[in-house]
């Protein structure tokens, strides 16, 4: 604990301008380099914040929580396989889905995705399609009326609106006396969907569960059915629940099986990120140390000085470790009050940005969300803080020590 005697001194110190204008100027680079380091690394984990929980959200807003099949992918009794899943207490919602990959024409025009057969009447409990719509509605698609929804991106590839006719066919196939004919079918397009998330406004439709089924030649089977859970981070524990109270042959998954790659990429690319841009906040630790160096060097007489009053070592180190830390703190304090409200307004500023140089940073066809997402988090920031307080209170030891290592007489020799 610093007495009033090294506070006092160390202020002054910060605040002469009078002898050394040049060590000024280097200790106002040091602060901004801190105060940069720490805003740079405060906006940028905002940023891997806001697109993981955006795109969780968005992810998990168009696949279930979790999900029960057998491993013949065909159940034929679905509602009982329901009832027996949403007997589990952290179970909110059920719905059969069948699944399976189409090609998808009109006219001339032709490209793949992912169909799915669902309830629309339970699609709802499970998913926020129905919520996502921007022409028509979920509720569109009936038993044998053949009505399609199509994603907003997958719409505007095939060039079709409401009410346009679109053939679908799918893997399997029909045997006829002129030989294998893929299972065609034209639909009629009821609804658009936009989720904001180019791999599935460009790659998924949904078809009513019958219409899918006579599609496929599923019977009255389908391929499972989709959980939704009061709290998404318990799937894994709900699933391995589920397994022990399923008939045999049953299974159960849950998100983070089917998406635990990409999150733990996300997470890992986080860490990286951090690493490298606390290397900002480190050059600018180095930036105290050149800076402390040349003061203990510009003040070898007035530590001369002190030391023949009776100041001891450890006081001298500790005039100059309060200058060194008021550099690092008045750094980190700027640097926070700056990356926060860079990172609260970073969805505002950059569309202005991109209006204003007219180029779109995040192509919906490139990446998998559009738009710039932030989430500030106040562990991230305190974090941060510490470890630029940490480095800056690590880099004023050195001069600081070689400070209190100066001998009166030699320092007064040339005075």
């Amino acid at each position: 604990m610093f007495r009033p005697f090294e506070l006092f001194i160390g202020l002054r110190y910060s605040r002469s301008r009078r002898r050394n204008h040049f060590i000024s100027f280097i200790s106002l680079i040091s602060m901004l380099g801190v105060a940069l380091g720490v805003a740079a690394l405060i906006v940028v984990l905002s940023v891997m914040n806001g697109f993981e929980q955006e795109l969780r959200q968005r992810i998990l807003g168009m696949t279930a929580h979790a999900t029960v099949s057998n491993f013949d992918v065909r159940v034929e009794d679905w509602p009982r396989l329901a009832e027996q899943a949403a007997t589990h207490p952290h179970v909110i919602g059920t719905a059969p889905y069948i699944e399976g990959e189409a090609i998808f024409r009109h006219g001339r025009i032709l490209t793949g995705g992912m169909l799915y057969g669902v309830l629309p009447e339970r699609e709802g409990q499970v998913s926020d399609v129905g919520r996502r719509m921007v022409a028509g509605r979920l509720e569109d698609l009936t038993d044998g009326g053949y009505g399609v929804v199509l994603g907003k991106a997958l719409a505007e590839a095939l060039g079709v609106g409401l009410g346009d006719a679109v053939d679908l066919m799918v893997p399997q196939a029909n045997l006829t006396p002129a030989g294998l004919i893929p299972r065609l079918r034209r639909f009629r397009v009821v609804g658009v969907f936009e989720v904001g998330m180019y791999e599935y406004d460009r790659t998924q439709a949904f078809v009513h569960i019958r219409d899918a089924a006579r599609l496929m030649d599923l019977g009255e089977a389908v391929s499972g059915v989709r959980l939704k859970l009061d709290d998404l981070y318990r799937a894994p524990q709900v699933s391995r629940d589920l397994v022990q109270t399923l008939d045999p042959g049953h299974f159960a998954t849950d998100w983070t099986r089917r998406h635990a790659n990409f999150f733990r990429a996300i997470r890992t690319e986080k860490t990286v990120m951090f690493i490298i841009l606390a290397m900002i906040v480190g050059v600018a630790a180095f930036n105290i140390v050149s800076t402390l160096v040349m003061v203990v060097t510009d003040k070898q007489g007035d530590i001369a000085i002190l030391r023949t009053l009776g100041a001891s070592p450890a006081s001298i180190m500790g005039v100059f470790i309060v200058q060194g830390v008021l550099i690092g703190v008045v750094g980190t304090l700027a640097g926070v009050a700056v990356g926060t409200l860079v990172a609260v307004n970073v969805e505002t500023l950059v569309p202005l940005i991109e209006r204003a140089v007219g180029f779109q940073f995040l192509p919906a066809d490139v990446y998998y969300i559009s738009e710039l997402p932030s989430r500030v988090e106040v562990a991230d920031i305190v974090q941060i803080a510490v470890l630029a307080f940490a480095l800056s209170l690590l880099s004023t030891l050195y001069p600081a020590w070689r400070a209190a290592r100066t001998e009166p007489a030699e320092a007064l020799r040339y005075e």
